[in-house]
């Protein structure tokens, strides 16, 4: 599959640069939109972790690719789809308020881990915690026993990757800032900055359209 070849390249080159292992990044392939034939395609070609941002496509796909296939949730996340995704995926990308959070402990089980929605920029149309209230969030999620594994954010539009840099950078730094021995990921990057955010300590990237090319729905 050429885009993931491609992608894969970067993502070597990236590391190189940035003097970090290539084991140190895991890449999502993000699947969105994209019809289970070319989810196959990617499978066959040796990826096996994809992301998916509804409840009702990740539950369509779910089971249709291959049995050692890990299913990451990316997507805002309503409580009352919980019941849906939660018995299917390995994380949540997407945890942006604490009612989710306790919503997302409840049910049989070991809830999956899950890292936190940092907002950055001041959107008003993003979800996510303020970078002021991250700290606070972490310890709320202790409260309730939730494995909370790390930090993702989706940072403002720009085509200027210095300034993407910057973004994820920021979030490094909040991380950092923690000093806290379990929240150790950062899920930045995606398609047109992922090279960067490896340079800046990304963990996981969410690579879509570069693998796939544009979405179908």
């Amino acid at each position: 599959m050429r885009g993931l070849e491609e992608v894969e390249k970067q993502i070597v080159a990236a590391c190189e640069r940035a003097g970090r292992p290539r084991e140190s990044v895991r890449l999502v392939a993000v699947s969105k939109g994209q019809p289970i034939e070319k989810i196959q395609q990617a499978y066959r070609a040796g990826q096996r972790v994809f992301g998916e941002s509804r409840a009702q496509e990740l539950s369509v796909k779910y089971g249709a690719v291959g049995p050692d296939v890990e299913w990451h949730f990316i997507g805002p996340l309503q409580r009352n789809k919980i019941r849906q995704v939660r018995p299917a995926v390995a994380m949540l990308h997407s945890l942006d308020r604490i009612e989710l959070a306790a919503a997302w402990m409840k049910g049989p089980g070991q809830a999956p881990p899950a890292l936190l929605q940092v907002k950055l920029g001041g959107e008003v149309t993003k979800h996510g915690f303020e970078i002021e209230a991250v700290r606070g969030a972490v310890e709320a999620c202790e409260e309730l026993g939730l494995p909370l594994v790390g930090l993702m954010t989706i940072p403002p539009p720009s085509s200027d990757l210095n300034e993407a840099r910057s973004w994820f950078e920021q979030l490094r730094d909040v991380r950092d800032s923690l000093n806290h021995k379990a929240v150790k990921e950062l899920s930045m990057g995606m398609s047109q900055d992922f090279e960067v955010a490896i340079e800046a300590g990304a963990t996981i990237i969410r690579v879509g359209s570069a693998i796939f090319g544009d979405r179908t729905s």
